[in-house]
């Protein structure tokens, strides 16, 4: 059974299996640990394995190279990008800050290495409102790539941040018009949304939070019912948490399906992730000066999010 033959090579190569909540099902369910951004984040950083398999997207094991640089870490797929990453080329940007002398550079942790080397401060969803609100009122800050979150954040903090035009391709394509249809079929449910959806969308949201933000919230909310406007991966450990409890996945609007997946986290399978650990590829490369530069501000994160105890 492949997932034997995994929890075997695992051992034997001392590595650890970090997962995205919108992995699918299969894969939560034989990591070590399944987190948002901030958790693999935090789990990269500090684990004693030799070896880090990275299922989620490109970036993510980026990260968790710069964190643990002297550590092994794969993607079982490489061609599990980011749309959100995507829209932020480094050479554009680099331009882009210049226009703004004097501004402080937010970047949310969706970002290649290349644009966290030209980042003061990463955030992530689960983080970026305290970390903001952290900075003096009148700091001059610039946040990128996302412009639906850093429109978010500008509403709830009353900051005038420049935002990058930059946006996630799922979270993007909710349609209003569906989930409006979906709350009257299920009047009792409520409406979750991550701040990465459009404006029209946190409006009518009952919740705003971060993928873990979201879950949590579900966990201890009394009501039984939920329509979910995030990456429809998170239903997984949502109903695993809370087996009595209903999710129903937020509907794209550009597609009869019913649910709203990544593309790019589902390239990652069980039989590429066997694959990736029996033969060790692919691998995250990146020099010692891009590790050094873009490991900056994510530590600065780290940092500050245990002072602000997040």
């Amino acid at each position: 059974m492949i997932v034997d033959k995994i929890n075997r090579l695992k051992a034997e190569k001392n590595a650890v299996i970090l997962a995205h909540y919108y992995q699918e099902d299969a894969i939560q369910d034989i990591a070590d640990y399944v987190g948002d951004s901030l958790a693999l984040a935090r789990w990269a950083a500090e684990t004693d394995a030799e070896v880090i398999v990275l299922c989620g997207v490109h970036f993510m094991a980026e990260t968790a190279k710069i964190l643990s640089p002297h550590k092994r870490v794969f993607l079982p797929d490489m061609n599990a990008g980011c749309s959100l990453a995507d829209s932020c080329p480094p050479e554009a940007f680099s331009e882009f800050v210049k226009q703004y002398p004097g501004h402080t550079v937010i970047s949310y942790v969706n970002t290649s290495a290349a644009i966290k080397v030209l980042t003061d401060i990463v955030v992530t969803s689960s983080n970026a409102r305290q970390i903001v609100d952290s900075f003096p009122v009148d700091a001059k800050l610039i946040f990128a790539p996302d412009r639906n979150l850093g429109n978010y954040i500008n509403s709830v903090t009353g900051r005038n941040m420049v935002l990058w035009e930059g946006a996630c391709h799922v979270h993007e394509r909710f349609s209003l018009e569906k989930i409006l249809e979906l709350k009257k079929e299920h009047p009792n449910a409520m409406i979750l949304a991550h701040p990465e959806c459009k404006s029209v969308i946190l409006k009518i949201a009952d919740h705003i939070a971060s993928t873990s933000g979201l879950l949590n919230y579900a966990t201890k909310s009394k009501n039984q019912e939920f329509i979910v406007a995030t990456e429809s991966g998170i239903l997984h450990e949502m109903q695993e948490k809370n087996p009595t409890k209903t999710f129903i996945p937020a509907p794209p609007n550009d597609s009869t399906c019913a649910c709203n997946e990544c593309n790019f986290m589902k390239l990652n399978t069980l039989e590429k992730l066997y694959d990736c650990l029996k033969n060790e590829t692919p691998e995250i490369f990146l020099d010692a000066q891009t590790i050094e530069a873009a490991a900056k501000p994510i530590r600065r994160m780290l940092e500050l999010s245990d002072q602000l105890g997040l």
